[in-house]
Order: structure tokens, then sequence, then C-alpha cells
């Protein structure tokens, strides 16, 4: 529908599937909005962006500015109240007092129709004062004088454009020849959709014990269930969980990817089930499902929400080889294909073939999920979901939100960014992204910006630092600076960030030369940790991270993803930008470079941090010294000296 006044290019809207989807918001989220507008002829317009409640009623509406005057792009924002779903319309319209104002400043001091300006304002302030009798204080006597041809038209208009009354025009417009483009939806989500601070390890390398002999112990819920008030204190709101499940025994993996196994090699956990079940099934090595209850409910009491593994695969032993085969591709010799990442082999893990039975895939998929959300679990890390169609977690995401709305889902997803953003706009709430491999300033401005600005409405990242697949280049020097450095920069730039148990203690040791996995993976066997021995020892970065999530929890601007702004330095290595939301302005400045001290000056730009004096008051969160800061602020981070300096977490005193 073309409005009367056209409105086009309306972000942010997204389409997909052959209709409007949602954009992702979580309650108390400003979501930016702008659009093309324009008009024939020279009559001035305006535009609204208006908020709907699910039953269509407006709740909010804020009038739109250009951007820039003359550009035709009207810029906007609605404040999301609470969780649910809305929509928001832009209602475009004439607006007849800009237009007189315009008209009236050339023609009266010119004498041209002075009168008749004079007539034409007065019958716009009448009408404006019949729509709004609580300016009648304001409106009333502009209108007498108006009428009062005793006084000179350029006394009459000078009363008439006031900066009081061109501020109520700004604010209140009278509107003629209203129209509204389309509804277009947005969905309030559960927080934990967008803000969240996740931590992973394997519960059975949690309490695992060493004998003397060099024989495991394997840790277990109950052991693993100890080390929670740890991770709690670290500020972590979220723990994820690899499977949990049976593990194969057919082709199972021994130490790093081995294919001839120990009969102690613990098997990877994504290798789901055996002759003990599968996806619905606890692997009794780590304990019984009562055991697995009652992990999740220690978890919670310390503030904890568990993160599950759902991973869509199976190994030769699961139960559906026998129950389904129609699950899995059977090839030309009568063997099951198990999965390929060229060169990567997994020989102990079957793919399912989603076009043999689809409805008995999808409705056993809702099963398994329904059953672990009956069991307390309300977030699920899928993995590999770009290896499955969209559609069908199209499928799923649209019937989960409808029986359980809370549930999260995060997809494990290192791949193109066309499968990346489809994932998203079939229904994920979030999604690992590229940065664990941007590190120059450049890659990370670039890429920072795209997830905060140009997918968001789709796309919510989640900046991991590490994970039990990916050893990323920068950690394998093992230098603590750069453990630090990234952990700062994924717990500021995004609302979601998480590591993988072993970052605190600077983990790095490579597999092999130019890869980036780690040797001894914990993927493939029981790893023990002297966790007590590394804090006794001052060897843990867990002091830096508690304080990072501590900021985060105590700072809203670090909690939004489209606030971020991106301030110039003269330094490729120093890195700056900005969050705000209110009252609460957070400015970084981080230190790229690890090895050696970097300083530069910093250009904030006040106009937009909504600072209008030349100097301002921040407190760095991270130590507690106060500076004087400028438009033009030289800083200097050192990260060699004994409590080496990486980034400022400053908070700004408005």
């Amino acid at each position: 529908m073309i409005n009367r006044i056209p409105v086009t290019d309306i972000s942010p809207v997204v389409f997909f599937g052959g209709d409007f989807i949602p954009v992702k918001a979580i309650a108390g989220e400003e979501i930016p909005v702008s659009a093309t507008i324009f008009r024939e002829g020279h009559d001035a317009l305006g535009a609204d962006v208006v908020l709907y409640d699910s039953n269509k009623r407006e709740i909010a509406r804020q009038v739109m500015r250009e951007k820039w005057h003359g550009g035709d792009i009207y810029e906007g924002s609605v404040k999301i109240p609470h969780r649910g779903d809305f929509t928001f319309t832009i209602d475009s319209y004439d607006h007849p007092f800009a237009t007189w104002l315009h008209d009236a400043e050339i023609k009266i001091p010119a004498d041209i129709d002075a009168e008749l300006m004079c007539t034409i304002g007065k019958q716009i302030f009448e009408a404006k004062l019949s729509e709004d009798s609580s300016a009648k204080n304001l409106l009333a006597p502009v209108i007498k004088a108006l009428g009062d041809k005793t006084l000179s038209p350029h006394n009459r208009f000078s009363q008439a454009s006031s900066d009081q009354i061109r501020s109520y025009f700004s604010a209140n417009p009278l509107r003629r020849l209203v129209s509204s483009s389309d509804h277009y939806p947005i969905r309030a989500d559960h927080e934990r959709a967008l803000v969240g601070a996740w931590y992973e390890f394997f519960p059975r390398s949690e309490g695992a014990k060493v004998a003397a002999d060099g024989t495991i112990t394997t840790g277990t819920f109950k052991t693993a269930e100890k080390r929670l008030p740890e991770v709690a204190a670290m500020g972590f709101d979220i723990l994820y969980l690899p499977p949990v499940h049976p593990i194969g025994k057919t082709f199972r993996k021994g130490k790093n990817n081995s294919l001839t196994p120990s009969p102690t090699d613990p098997g990877v956990p994504w290798a789901i089930g055996n002759a003990d079940g599968g996806h619905d099934a606890i692997n009794p090595e780590l304990g019984t499902l009562a055991d697995f209850e009652n992990f999740v409910k220690a978890a919670k009491k310390v503030g904890l929400e568990i993160a599950m593994d759902f991973a869509l695969q199976a190994s030769p032993d699961h139960p559906w080889v026998k129950s389904h085969p129609e699950f899995f591709t059977t090839r030309p010799d009568g063997s099951i294909a198990y999965a390929e990442n060229p060169p990567k082999k997994y020989q102990d893990i079957y793919p399912i073939n989603f076009d043999n039975d689809y409805q008995g895939i999808l409705n056993e998929s809702l099963r398994i999920l329904r059953f672990w959300i009956a069991k307390g679990i309300s977030i699920f890390r899928v993995d590999n979901p770009h290896t499955k169609p969209v559609h069908f977690w199209s499928d799923v995401m649209r019937t989960i939100h409808q029986e359980s709305p809370d549930v999260v889902f995060l997809a494990e997803a290192f791949t193109k960014p066309s499968m990346m953003h489809a994932l998203g706009k079939a229904g994920f709430h979030q999604s690992y992204t590229y940065f664990t491999w941007r590190t120059s300033k450049q890659e990370l401005t670039e890429y920072a910006n795209e997830v905060a600005h140009h997918t968001s409405a789709f796309f919510r990242p989640n900046f991991w630092v590490n994970t039990p697949d990916i050893l990323p280049f920068h950690l394998q020097s093992g230098n603590p600076a750069i453990f630090a450095i990234r952990a700062a920069l994924a717990a500021t730039l995004t609302p979601s960030w998480g590591m993988y148990a072993g970052y605190e203690l600077y983990e790095h040791r490579r597999f092999k030369e130019g890869g980036e996995e780690y040797i001894d993976s914990e993927k493939y066997e029981i790893k023990v940790r002297d966790w007590e021995g590394a804090t006794k020892k001052k060897l843990t970065l867990a002091p830096f991270i508690t304080q990072l999530n501590s900021i985060r929890r105590k700072n809203v601007a670090l909690q939004r993803l489209r606030n971020l702004r991106f301030h110039t330095t003269d330094s490729d290595a120093i890195l700056a930008y900005s969050k705000r939301d209110g009252d609460n302005l957070i400015l970084v400045v981080v230190n790229l470079d690890p090895s050696f001290a970097q300083e530069t000056t910093v250009h904030w730009n006040l106009a937009e941090l909504g600072i209008n004096r030349d100097n301002f008051e921040v407190t760095d969160l991270i130590d507690g010294a106060t500076y004087n800061w400028s438009a033009h602020t030289f800083v200097r981070l050192d990260p060699t000296r004994l409590a080496g300096k990486v980034v400022h977490i400053a908070q700004v005193k408005l």
C-alpha cells in the first residue's frame, strides 16, 4: 500500500519465507526506526512511528525527525514496554504549521500576502487548539494576536513563531492527510535471548580424579555440582553443557581424535546414543536423571541457568538406528553414511536425513525438546543447525514458541553469512559468530558495526572467545594479555558473550602447526584441572573475568546491542567505542596489542555521546581511577606492567 505521503525503505523490517517476521527485541529495549518519506510539491510533511500491542491498540507514538535537512530520511524509535508481540507503523501526514512557517518567514518580511499569511496561521492555530485543549494557555493568545489587525503582520508573526511555539508544534504537529504503512511485527523475547554471560564445561571433567597409576575417575553431576558456586561467582549467567546423553561405542574416538581408542577412553559426547538410550537419556557415567535434575536445581540456586546441547545426530549405537532407520541415509552397499566435513571425518556419528521422514523427525525432535523443557531446561545450544534444513528449524521454533515462549535457542553455526542469517530469521534467538577470527581494528569495527546495526533485526550475536573445537591463532602464544583483551572485547561489544573452561587458565597448546584445535582436546578425554592451585598461584584470569561480568550487570548500556558507536583513534592498535542507554554512558578503550604499551589520542564524538560540555569526568570501572577527559583524550595502555592494563571501561558522570 502506498501512503498518501509515500513511505519507503522502512527499517527494521524482516521479510522471510513469503511473510514479514518479527524484529528481535527484549523488554526495555529501544529499537531505532527509519524510513524514506517524501511528497509531491513543496508543502512540508511529518511522520510518526507508532507502536501497537498484539491487539493492534496504539500504545506509543513518537515524532520522527529528518536525519539531515532535505535528505528525505526520517528517524525515530520505539521502546518495547514488556515481553510479547507488537507491531509498528509509520504514519505520514501533511504538516500545515511547518508549511505556513516556511512561507510566512519569506512572505511577511517581503510584505507579500502578509495579511493572508496571518489569516492562514490563525486557522492552523485554531485547528490545533480544537484538538488539544490542554495547550489553550499557549495557543489562545497567539490566535488572538494573529487576528488583531491593529498589530503589524510582522509583530503577529513574531508571536506565532517563538521558540516555545516552534517546540510545541515540533512535538505536537497538526496532522492532516494522515495515512499509515503496513503493520510490521516486533517480538520481545526473554531477556536471555539478548543478554547473558555463558560458560561451558564438561561435567565429566569437573571433580575427576587421577589415581597413582594414571587412571582417571570420571566426574559426575554430583561432583560437578561442587563447582557451580565458583562459576556463578565469576558472574556467569548461563552454564552450557555438552551433550550429557549415553555415548556410542562403535567407532568411538580416542585421545586426539584417534581411531584406536583404549578401553578407558570416554568417547565424544556428540556421538549420542547406545544401549542405555538416546537423546532423552542420561549417560550413566555422569549419574541418573534424578542427579541431573538436582544439578539443574543446584545451578538455579546460585543464579545459573543450564543450557543443554541439542545435537540432532546419532551414534551407530543409537536406538533410532534400529527403530527409525528411515531417519538416516543408507548407501547402495547397505551401510549408513557417517558425518563428514572434509577433511574431517566423524565415523562415530550418523547425520539425519530430513527428506526420508520429515514429519517423523520433526515429531521426535519436538518430543525430545518438550521432555527436557519439562525437566527445567529453558535454553538450548543447538549443534550444527546449518547442516539441517532451515524450514525444519522454522517449524520447530514456531511450535516451541507457542508452547513455551521463554525457551531460548543458540545456533552453533560457523558457516556462510546467508545461512547464519536465515537461521536467525527462522527463529533462533542467538548465534555464534565470526568474532573469534576478527582481530584487527578494522575487522573488529566492521564486524561489530554489522551485527549491531545492519543485521540486528534478525541476528543476535554471541561473542565466544574460544570453544572446545576452536583455539584461535591469537591465543596460541599463551600471553595472558591477549586472553584479557579478547575477553574485554567480547564482554563489552555485545550483550552476550561466552568462554569455554580453561580459558581463564590460559590454555593454549595446539594440536598441530597451522591448526586451530587444542591438543589433548576435552572432546576426546577427561581433563583434570587444578582450579584451586591456579587460584593460589594467581595463574588465572578469573578475577578479571569476574570484574567484566560485574561491570556488565551493573551497566544497562552494556546489555544492549544497537547502541554501539565507534570513535576515531590515531592508532591502529587502539580501539575506542561507546554505549549509552538513558543516563548510563560507557566508554571503552582497548589496546589490541598484547605485547607492547600503546598510546594515542581518542577523538570522542561529543554530539553523538550526548555530552554538551568540553570536559567530562569518567571513572574507570576496572581500577576505580577517575579521569577528566575531553573531546580529544590522550590514553596509554600498557599490558606489560605487573598488573597489566589492557582496557579502560569508563563510566561517564553525566
